[in-house]
């Protein structure tokens, strides 16, 4: 019979024990930061996704943090990452993506995907629909992984359509012109059309989907120091955007937001509104009074709409157990049931094409075919506008629509003009930056 340890050596086996028990059962926490960037309950329900992922699995706790919309989502993870603290994972604007890597402040996607039994890129090309994956990667490579996304659409009363003898949505922008003034009735406060024009975002994304209608191409999608602001297919977009309120007069002047247009369409003073598809839940939530219609974004020259919506990123200077933990929060929330349910419950349509096989998404679809109509708008996305310093950028125009929506006296040339110059300035440092290495 063999002797006892002796009691130190006991205890201290005990001690290594216990560390080594403990280090396996510690949890791995990461920090995941997420926008609610359309009306709706979004906040609340991510919070749930949250729960439900770490009650699911004991080896990672997420932390998620909510970070107001898209703009200050990117401000809050980048100072974040300056002050040492750099979220896991970030539920990034599509269109930041560009900027962001050419920064050098996001890691590219294998570095989480080293984890898993494929490359990201691969995951990109072969389980998400092709208009997704323009905006998730850059020079090639895949820094983001899409999740969940958005086109323009056009939102009307169906049953003030049926009042005034109109029998179908608009199909291009003379269809539209026309319906709008039918249904504007300026007596009783009741306007034909409104769209967003602030300078969030949401008034470059549907100016960019006037221009592409259009016919022209907002930016260059392979060269990210490039804009077309004053091509004649923009100002002519602008142009027609302003013509709707002071010459045509079926459409409110100023700066409108998405929810002065939402309150206008629930309480029956509007016909039409070019929102966001990734609006639908709020809006069918809301819609009481009358039957909500959904359809697609009239062309001019040709049917066309922006991708719009958020992808999954990850930011420089995590370690390696929080990128394996990032990793596998990503999975999840990439998941056909997870993508599918948030699909479901917010509006936006799912980016993963086999969120559509499931029995529950089928039965979605059936019940309510208006989520089908941003699927049915692929065939004719294109890329979100992304470029070096995006956000400036973005900017430089939707002040400038600003300017022409409030003042009919500000000129779509001289707006246009005005917006090229501010963006090239700002472009410059990258421009000049390639131009050099082009000359080496």
């Amino acid at each position: 019979m063999p002797k006892p340890l002796p009691k130190t050596l006991r205890v201290l086996t005990y001690a290594i024990t216990f560390a080594i028990s403990g280090t396996a059962m510690a949890q791995e926490k990461i920090d995941f930061m997420f926008p609610a960037p359309v009306d709706g309950k979004l906040t609340m329900e991510m919070t749930r996704v949250i729960k439900a992922f770490n009650d699911s699995q004991k080896e990672v706790e997420v932390r998620g943090i909510f970070t107001g919309n898209y703009d200050t989502t990117k401000m809050k993870a980048e100072s974040a990452q300056k002050a040492g603290q750099p979220p896991a994972l970030v539920i990034m604007s599509a269109n930041f993506t560009t900027d962001l890597a050419l920064k050098d402040e996001i890691l590219p996607m294998d570095e989480l995907f080293k984890y898993g039994d494929k490359k990201a890129g691969d995951f990109l090309q072969t389980a998400f629909w092709p208009a997704m994956r323009k905006n998730a990667q850059v020079m090639g490579v895949t820094y983001a992984i899409p999740f969940h996304n958005s086109t323009p659409i056009l939102y009307y009363n169906k049953t003030m359509f049926d009042q005034a003898g109109i029998k179908q949505p608009p199909q291009n922008w003379k269809e539209l012109l026309d319906d709008a003034k039918k249904l504007t009735d300026q007596s009783k406060g009741q306007w034909g059309i409104m769209l967003p024009s602030t300078n969030d975002d949401y008034g470059g994304w549907i100016f960019s989907s006037l221009v592409r209608a259009n016919g022209g191409n907002y930016f260059n999608e392979n060269y990210p120091g490039e804009v077309y602001y004053n091509a004649p297919t923009t100002i002519g977009a602008l142009r027609f955007w302003q013509d709707l309120i002071y010459k045509d007069k079926v459409m409110p002047s100023g700066v409108l937001n998405s929810k002065q247009i939402s309150a206008a369409f629930f309480s029956g003073k509007l016909g039409m509104a070019m929102l966001s598809t990734g609006a639908l839940g709020f809006m069918r939530e809301n819609t009481k009074d009358f039957e909500l219609g959904v359809a697609m974004m009239p062309a001019q020259e040709q049917r066309a709409v922006p991708i719009g919506g958020a992808s999954l990123v990850s930011f420089k200077g995590i370690n390696d157990a929080q990128k394996k933990a990032a990793y596998q929060f990503l999975t999840y929330l990439v998941s056909p049931e997870v993508n599918g349910a948030w699909s479901r419950f917010t509006g936006y349509f799912s980016p993963l094409k086999a969120s559509y096989d499931t029995a529950e998404m089928k039965e979605y679809l059936k019940q309510d075919p208006r989520a089908a109509i941003a699927l049915e708008q692929l065939k004719y996305a294109h890329p979100w506008y992304s470029t070096y310093e995006t956000v400036a950028v973005r900017k430089a125009m939707e002040n400038q629509l600003a300017a022409v929506v409030n003042d009919e006296k500000v000129t779509p040339q001289a707006a246009a003009e005005a917006a090229q110059k501010e963006a090239d300035a700002l472009m410059k440092p990258y421009v000049e930056k390639t131009a050099l290495q082009a000359v080496k």
